[in-house]
């Protein structure tokens, strides 16, 4: 499979500076890190505040460059200005807060704004903007106003303006820490959805871990380190190592290894409901 994204030590530092322009404070946020994506994963990125994950983000986008080390994304080195531009268009982005990523009071002129900047045909842009409304489910409120939708609305607009400028990859920004359990739903329906079904590359930061058991693997950040990584069940299984770190794990996941160590013979690695009420029918 493909190597979509290779990073290599990758160091960042963010530098702080006094009045007089002196640098007063160096804070590591990324220390000698090493990642691998394959085209068509799904990567889900866990950590606490300041761990790292949303500065990692950035740098697959090339919103920010290695202080070491280096990153390249489909064999391109993000510190070589020239390929910015085309990796941007590799590798879209959809941040936060909805809100601050739509500029436009009409949905499908807002969506059609970065194929317009690309110099895309008239024609194509029409297409791209329909089938991109079409593939998050947002085609038929085209000629809306984005100031009358719903949050998982918006962020579906925004999802369709990065899939307008047709991308191999998405990184998703912690999208649904603004939003309601029915908007969250929305936006990893969605997300899940272009992953399997049009085979885009997804990597999601999130803070969620019922968002992170549907990933092919799960990345565990602390420190500017990764900690550990490996399929959901692999990492959601390690429950102390989870909290030593300030995370959690699923409450399936936590329910089951409290039975287990009550002395049932239980399995620790249990993501859903689904697997619980198999595992407890088993016990019968």
């Amino acid at each position: 499979m493909e190597k979509m994204i290779v990073g290599e030590g990758l160091v960042f530092e963010y530098h702080q500076h006094n009045d007089a322009g002196e640098v007063e404070h160096i804070h590591r946020a990324i220390d000698g890190l090493d990642l691998e994506v394959r085209k068509g994963q799904f990567i889900a990125i866990l950590g606490h505040n300041g761990s790292g994950k949303s500065t990692l983000a950035k740098h697959i986008n090339a919103l920010l460059v290695p202080t070491e080390g280096w990153m390249r994304v489909k064999g391109m080195d993000t510190r070589e200005e020239g390929n910015v531009w085309k990796i941007r268009q590799h590798a879209g982005m959809v941040f936060q807060n909805p809100d601050n990523q739509i500029i436009a009071t009409i949905v499908e002129e807002d969506v059609a704004f970065g194929p317009e900047n690309l110099g895309v045909e008239p024609e194509e842009i029409r297409r791209r903007v329909d089938q991109s409304l079409d593939a998050v489910e947002m085609g038929e409120y085209a000629t809306h106003s984005p100031n009358k939708l719903s949050g998982g609305q918006k962020q579906r607009v925004a999802i369709a303006g990065v899939l307008a400028m047709r991308p191999s990859c998405i990184i998703f920004d912690e999208p649904t820490a603004m939003l309601d359990p029915s908007g969250r739903k929305e936006v990893l329906d969605t997300a899940l959805q272009l992953n399997r079904n049009e085979g885009i590359t997804v990597i999601l930061i999130t803070h969620y871990m019922d968002e992170a058991i549907h990933a092919d693997r799960v990345i565990v950040m602390d420190q500017g380190k990764i900690a550990f990584q490996g399929t959901p069940k692999e990492v959601f299984s390690r429950t102390e190592e989870m909290k030593a770190i300030g995370l959690d794990v699923p409450q399936v996941t936590e329910i089951a290894g409290r039975l287990k160590r009550e002395g049932y013979d239980f399995p620790v690695d249990l993501l859903t409901i689904e697997e619980m009420v198999g595992a407890i029918c088993r016990l019968k």
